[in-house]
């Protein structure tokens, strides 16, 4: 099988259960490392799958780097190669299907819960949906392209996730983080930037979505592990569509 590719857009955003679950599966997969100037691909052709990852720039950030991801996930789909995207690359695949995204009135940071607007697709993709809370870090929101079907909100961000077809194979944005690990968390809750990110929300808008750094580590073992098996689930469901 032709390799799945994973976009990574910074140094600590990498691609956590997802790795685990391509190594798991005995799936090949390469990493492009944007952040370290690695060139996007021209092209999908040579790849089995798209795996688009977060980051804290914006879509609308005049990046170089993103115009070009942007054609690779509309050449992806003129070609039949699914693609899953992470908060940023959720984004990512909503505007290069022809949807917006603008900044979200509050951000997003740490365990939330998400409701679920399809049942039926959401146990189809995740297996239940008595999904717990999820993990969240984004201050921009997509909206939904053309022919999407949403799968999961919550009540500051409307469109959590949505699953779109394009010539019978099926596309999945997601505005939260599933690929999680206790490790990253560990690690952005750690980080003083955070912190800081943090206080100037609450400052701004009261901080309705954003928890504290001790709050993201809290119980993190058991909520991380639940989160897992929903991801690896997930993870199945939109290997379906992998070329050979």
């Amino acid at each position: 099988m032709k390799p799945v590719v994973i976009l990574q857009h910074e140094a600590g955003v990498s691609a956590g259960h997802f790795a685990s679950w391509l190594e798991a599966r005995s799936l090949p997969h390469v990493v492009v490392n944007v952040h370290l100037g690695d060139p996007v691909p021209a092209s999908a052709r040579s790849y089995a799958g798209l795996c688009s990852l977060g980051g804290n720039m914006s879509v609308n950030d005049p990046l170089p780097w993103i115009d070009d991801e942007i054609e690779l996930m509309r050449d992806a789909v003129e070609r039949g190669v699914p693609i899953i995207g992470h908060c940023l690359g959720g984004q990512l695949l909503a505007r290069a299907l022809g949807a917006e995204v603008t900044r979200n009135p509050c951000k997003e940071m740490g365990w939330l819960p998400v409701d679920v607007v399809d049942p039926a697709l959401v146990v189809e993709w995740l297996g239940s949906d008595a999904l717990g809370d999820l993990f969240h870090w984004h201050g921009d929101a997509f909206a939904l392209p053309e022919g999407a079907r949403r799968l999961l909100s919550s009540p500051l961000t409307p469109n959590q996730a949505y699953v779109v077809e394009r010539g019978g194979i099926e596309h999945l944005g997601m505005q939260f983080h599933i690929e999680m690990t206790p490790e990253l968390v560990s690690a952005w809750a750690g980080d003083p930037a955070a912190a800081g990110e943090i206080d100037e929300e609450r400052a701004r808008t009261g901080g309705p979505g954003v928890q504290s750094p001790d709050d993201m580590c809290r119980d993190l073992e058991r909520r991380a592990a639940a989160m897992k098996s929903l991801a690896w689930r997930l993870y199945d469901r939109w290997a379906r569509g992998l070329k050979d």
